[in-house]
């Protein structure tokens, strides 16, 4: 199951490092997240959540503050969380989440970036079945061993546990397990986490090759470019 998370952050980070593009969409995400509550992350699950992801990819504080205080200040504009659903070469499958203030203009983006790069949306449902909503927890500096136990005695369940090549252990679990998780960490002196994720994760991977598999990650450059798109999963190995 394990997926080399940081590797997978890292590259997205570095394509988007030169235009700020991956802090402008967390920016989105945190004013969301603050407007759906109180903007204060102790009371806000929600804001919480994305306040920890924001960390693990070193989103600036004025990003967040910035955000957060466009919220207090009572601003009117308002966003849609949207799913889509589609196929890429090959029997491949992809979810796209977007939070958009224009509907219309990101259906639109969104189908051209299928239909230009050999796939097609599909209908709601098409794709999300063969995906499980999963939560996503990393650490360093402990081994499997060590995090099972710490999990065991806190009494949380979780799905698996990886210890990977790069030295951080991944823990997978349901996604209303994921403060429980964190809270455990915390719990033991962890407050650092390498990954924190909800994410949705394939039953199944396949691999392309290939023109096949030159199309399929032109399609997903072009996806995770959207301005509105905040996520983009798959299920292609794409052996990072």
């Amino acid at each position: 199951m394990g997926r080399k998370w940081n590797n997978i952050k890292e590259k997205k980070a570095s394509k988007d490092a030169n235009t700020s593009r991956i802090y402008a969409k967390f920016g989105v995400e945190i004013y969301v997240a603050a407007r759906s509550g109180e903007p204060n992350p102790e009371s806000n699950q929600a804001l919480k959540f994305v306040l920890e992801r924001a960390k693990t990819y070193n989103v600036p504080r004025h990003i967040i503050d910035r955000a957060i205080d466009k919220a207090k200040g009572g601003s009117e504009e308002s966003y849609t969380e949207l799913r889509y659903e589609g196929f890429g070469p090959n029997g491949s499958m992809v979810i796209v989440d977007a939070l958009t203030n224009n509907v219309n203009r990101t259906a639109a983006d969104v189908r051209a970036a299928f239909g230009k790069n050999g796939g097609n949306m599909g209908v709601s449902g098409s794709v999300a079945y063969m995906f499980d909503a999963t939560a996503v927890i990393g650490v360093e500096g402990k081994s499997s061993d060590d995090v099972l136990e710490l999990l065991m005695e806190a009494d949380v369940d979780v799905r698996d546990i990886i210890e990977e090549e790069d030295e951080q252990v991944i823990v997978y679990a349901e996604p209303d397990q994921f403060h429980a998780v964190q809270e455990a960490f915390k719990q033991a002196g962890i407050t650092e986490f390498t990954v924190a994720e909800l994410t949705m994760l394939p039953q199944n991977e396949i691999t392309l090759d290939g023109d096949s598999l030159a199309k399929f990650e032109k399609m997903i450059d072009v996806l995770e470019d959207l301005e509105d798109v905040q996520r983009v999963y798959h299920n292609v190995d794409l052996g990072e």
